[in-house]
């Protein structure tokens, strides 16, 4: 009928203007790259697009620190660096024997998959007030007064914070490099080292089975993890292995 054909029309030409919007906007903010500029989220009111704009906001930093951890990986293993230099790289990651196996263990790629669904899941999609206010995209805690700001439903003796960053650069250096060297994330780096040595993907879905630690129940946190993945298609980022 006519009303019908009516209806379907419009809902063709709303999907292809939400289209067209998601298309502009994204190149906004790929081509703002990483500039200071911080797209409001919460005024985004399609989820469709507000998750678009979310994705390619964090993407170019994302890809950015990759980039120089592949670097530095090509560093260590071509034996370009000095003796002073590793001893600097082994305080940093907290490495009690320096080794270049050690080294390449611990300084190695987060797949974008993985940090743009706990982004995601900690942020709110960046609508938080520490994401808004203090860049903190993934929940980060710190432990010595005054480091971070006070949550406001922090329990009576209980002594963290809430961390806080200059930019999202910032907050994605920090989280990479507390990935890369906590003790509660060594199941997540022996699964990445044993993809390497067996030449296979390093995907956001393997290592989501080891962030067991990163909150409680830990099994519920993976599968939340996975399922944003999943639901997103955000393994279609994980192409710079």
């Amino acid at each position: 009928s006519f009303r019908k054909f009516y209806r379907n029309t419009k809902k063709n030409l709303r999907t292809l203007f939400l289209l067209l919007a998601l298309f502009t906007v994204s190149s906004l903010v790929s081509s703002a790259s990483l500039s200071s500029f911080k797209p409001s989220f919460d005024s985004i009111e399609s989820t469709v697009v507000r998750k678009e704009v979310f994705f390619n906001y964090l993407l170019p930093a994302i890809h950015k620190k990759n980039a120089e951890i592949v670097e530095l990986r090509a560093a260590i293993s071509n034996n370009e660096l000095s003796d002073n230099q590793l001893n600097d790289l082994a305080k940093k990651y907290r490495l009690e024997t320096i080794s270049k196996e050690e080294l390449l263990k611990v300084i190695d790629i987060l797949p974008p998959s993985l940090v743009l669904a706990q982004a995601a899941n900690e942020s709110n999609w960046g609508r938080s007030r520490f994401s808004k206010e203090f860049n903190n995209y993934f929940g980060i805690w710190c432990f010595s007064e005054g480091c971070g700001v006070i949550p406001n439903e922090r329990e009576e003796g209980a002594i963290h914070e809430v961390a806080t960053f200059n930019s999202l650069e910032d907050c994605i250096d920090y989280y990479v490099l507390n990935i890369n060297r906590s003790y509660a994330y060594e199941d997540l780096r022996l699964m990445r080292k044993n993809q390497r040595q067996k030449l296979k993907p390093i995907t956001g879905i393997l290592l989501a089975e080891g962030l067991g630690n990163y909150a409680f129940p830990g099994d519920e946190y993976i599968e939340s993890i996975k399922s944003l993945i999943n639901f997103n298609h955000l393994e279609r980022h994980d192409f710079m292995n």
